[in-house]
Parts: structure tokens; C-alpha cells; sequence
């Protein structure tokens, strides 16, 4: 036995596990009994926080999680009477289910399981908001109320979508096919829940947190997993892997020692992952096409980033180029949005200004925080004192946590304003 983890620790376990556990048991109990598996794997994680809060946590933790819940499902299986609401595989079994049980429990099978759960989930039946709520809950471990932060909803509509894919899996009897010829259309999906996901850690909606990096990491872990298997192993897959771990490389040096965010001149490159910006651009020239996709540009752009040594040595002119192209694919104000900042940079903070006043559909971005400090930014690099204070404190107003508040004060007292 250990020492107490951390309840960062903890947290981050559970969420990593509570995927494994929820794909090992629909596979044992049967999509039938979707809920039911769910039970079990709450159970299993508050029965986790009773015994090691009076304790010490085990050795190998994720080990005990995984024997808790197996056990627990094989008293359920015992218990249980009529087997045909259970899974088909285990329905003709009436003495011993242990080897059963214990085969949905094995490393390669909560793989290929986590798999099969995401393409499940990923029904092409199922409206794509749905389907992400589904990833997101089942396989990351998301809360209902940690959903709706990710969609901008509220609890109650989560809850209703929800429900509804939890019904379609029930009605379907059996995970997903990875050699359906739907393959296609649900990796889409898959990618798409990934990507929500990744960027729910990075930009953190949490009200008290600027990165929560543990739910990078489970995208992180989330892809890499569809690398693993010939039928999702194709160049999109690499292509947003290669986008996480580029982001991802410079999660050290995004934030100050009190969690404050820290503009990009003056982040510590020194302390950027850089195994992790290496892994990037492996996945990143594994995963060229043409044409290039939306990921592979963004891909792309992050890579610009992570290479150039200072802010004044970047490549701006690549990075405007990459958003010229993913503009084109792409057309949102938030890509207009970061052309016009490093158009900013390349061209000066005058052509920056311009190309943000008349940006194609600002109206959207009203409430978005960042467009005003960006605002804020470049007339405060033109020379424009009062005008980047005023942006900077309507950045404050609209801020969403401490953590963007405590930045926009810093812009607003560099300024010059009081």
C-alpha cells in the first residue's frame, strides 16, 4: 500500500478509468443494461473514496478499480435469473461466468472495448450533439453538468440527450461494428467529440481552473487509442493527435504559478513539453493530404508555434497563409478572428486593427472575451492608450473565470489605466 494520492490524483484516475469500466461492463451486462453498468461504475468509485480516505491508497489503483467492478458484476450476473436481458455472449452460461467476466477485464479487451463503445456511441442515427454527449459522459468520464459547460447548455437538455442515445444503444442490443461500412461517417463523429473534449481542458470552462489538464490528457489517450487499430488509424486521426499534442506541449508555460494565464511573449518556452511537441509533429507528417483537412491546418499552425524559438522569430507569414486556407474550408468568426491577430503581427497592429473591425461576423463574437482583449492588444501596440483600455475592460466585463479576470486586469494596468 501507498501514501494518500492527492485529490487531483484521484480525480484524474477516475476519470480515466471510469471509461474502461463502463465499456468492460456493457460488454459483460449487455447494452440492455446501460444504466446498470453506469451504476457500477459509480458504485465501484465511491466505494474507491470510503476505503482509501480512511486508508492508504493500493499499489496499483487502477488494478483495484477494475477487481471491485468485476467482482461487482459477477454478483449481478449470479444474482441474476433470467439471463436473456443480459449480454448473448454470457446467456448460455449457467455455472461458472468467472472466465467470462474475467476476459472482458484484460488490457487488449478494454482497448478494443473503449473502441467499440466510441463507434457505438457514435451511432449515424443519432443528431451529432447527441453523440458527443454520449463520448463524453460514457468513455471520458464527464459528469452531466460538466457536458453542458462543454455545449453551453443547460443540465436538463443534456439530461434529454442523454437519454435519447442511451435509448438508441439499448435498442441497438450490441456495441458498435469497427468493420461497419459506417466507419466513416462515426470516426467524424468520434474526431469531433475528441476535439470538444480537448479543447473543454484547454480552454478551461471550469469556473475556477485556466487549463485543466487532465482533460487534455484523456483526449490525448482517447487518440492515441484510435491509432492503435487499423480500421481508425488513418490520417485525420493523426492529424487531430497531432493538434493535441502541439497544443498540449505548451500547457507548462500557458499559466503563471498562481494559474493566471500568461500571454504568448511571455510564456517560459523553456518549460514547453518538448517530447510531447516531438510526438506532435511525428503524428503531424504521418498525417499529411491533399488537400490538407481542417485538422491538418490547424495541426499545422500549432506546429508554427511550437517551433519558433520567440514570438518575433515566428513564422507569421505561414501562419496567415495556413489561416488563409483554413478560412477557406473553415469560414467561422474565431478563424477570422486569429487571421486578423497574426495578420496583426506580420503586417502591424494598424492592419490588425482594420481587419478586426470589419471581420465577418463579429456580431457573434459580442460576447466573446478574447475578441475585445484582442482589440485591447493591438491598439495598445499602436499607441492607442485609451482605446485598449476601454477594450480591455470590456474583455473584464465578459470574462467567464478568475482566471481570464486576473488577466485582463494585467492588460488593463498595462495600459496605463487605473
Amino acid at each position: 500500500m501507498t501514501s494518500a494520492a492527492p485529490p487531483g490524483v484521484v480525480e484524474h484516475l477516475f476519470r480515466h478509468e471510469a471509461g474502461r469500466l463502463s465499456a468492460a461492463l456493457v460488454r459483460v451486462l449487455g447494452p440492455a443494461n446501460l444504466d446498470l453498468a453506469e451504476d457500477v461504475v459509480q458504485e465501484t468509485l465511491c466505494h474507491a473514496l470510503e476505503v482509501w480516505k480512511m486508508g492508504r491508497v493500493p499499489d496499483n489503483p487502477a488494478a483495484w478499480l477494475r477487481t471491485v467492478a468485476r467482482n461487482r458484476a459477477l454478483d449481478l450476473l449470479r444474482k441474476e435469473r433470467t439471463r436473456t436481458r443480459l449480454s448473448p455472449q454470457l446467456s448460455g452460461l449457467r455455472d461458472d461466468l468467472t472466465p467470462a467476466v474475467d476476459a472482458a477485464f484484460t488490457e487488449d479487451s478494454l482497448r478494443r472495448e473503449q473502441l467499440r463503445m466510441m463507434f457505438a456511441c457514435c451511432d449515424a442515427r443519432l443528431q451529432p450533439a447527441v453523440q458527443v454527449a454520449l463520448v463524453l459522459k460514457l468513455l471520458c468520464g464527464f459528469g452531466v453538468d460538466e457536458v453542458a459547460h462543454a455545449f453551453l447548455a443547460s443540465s436538463a437538455a443534456i439530461e434529454k440527450r442523454l437519454g435519447r442515445g442511451k435509448a438508441a444503444l439499448r435498442r441497438a442490443g450490441a456495441l458498435g461494428d469497427l468493420s461497419s461500412p459506417q466507419l466513416t461517417r462515426r470516426l467524424e463523429a468520434v474526431l469531433d467529440g475528441l476535439y470538444l473534449l480537448f479543447n473543454e481542458g484547454y480552454h478551461g470552462a471550469h469556473p475556477e481552473l485556466a487549463i485543466r489538464a487532465e482533460l487534455c490528457g484523456e483526449a490525448i489517450r482517447l487518440a492515441r487509442l484510435l491509432t492503435e487499430d487499423e480500421a481508425t488509424a488513418q490520417p485525420r486521426t493523426f492529424a487531430l493527435l497531432a493538434l493535441f499534442c502541439l497544443h498540449a506541449a505548451r500547457l507548462p508555460g500557458r499559466a503563471d504559478s498562481q494559474g493566471a494565464l500568461l500571454p504568448l511573449e511571455e510564456q517560459d518556452r523553456s518549460a514547453w513539453d518538448r517530447p510531447l511537441a516531438e510526438e506532435g509533429m511525428r503524428w503531424l507528417a504521418r498525417a499529411a493530404s491533399a488537400p490538407p483537412t481542417t485538422l491538418l491546418l490547424e495541426a499545422a499552425i500549432a506546429a508554427e508555434h511550437c517551433l519558433a524559438p520567440s514570438v518575433a522569430e515566428t513564422d507569421w507569414g505561414a501562419i496567415v497563409a495556413l489561416y488563409d486556407a483554413l478560412y477557406a474550408q473553415h469560414p467561422t468568426p474565431v478563424v477570422a478572428l486569429n487571421r486578423a491577430i497574426a495578420l496583426g503581427q506580420l503586417e502591424g497592429p494598424e492592419r490588425g486593427l482594420k481587419e478586426l473591425r470589419e471581420l465577418p461576423g463579429r456580431d457573434r463574437l459580442a460576447r466573446y472575451p478574447f475578441y475585445a482583449a484582442a482589440l485591447g492588444e493591438l491598439h495598445l501596440r499602436a499607441g492607442h492608450a485609451a482605446q485598449a483600455a476601454e477594450e480591455f475592460r470590456r474583455a473584464l466585463r465578459l470574462a467567464r473565470s478568475p482566471a481570464e479576470r486576473s488577466y485582463f486586469q494585467r492588460k488593463l494596468a498595462a495600459s496605463g489605466a487605473t
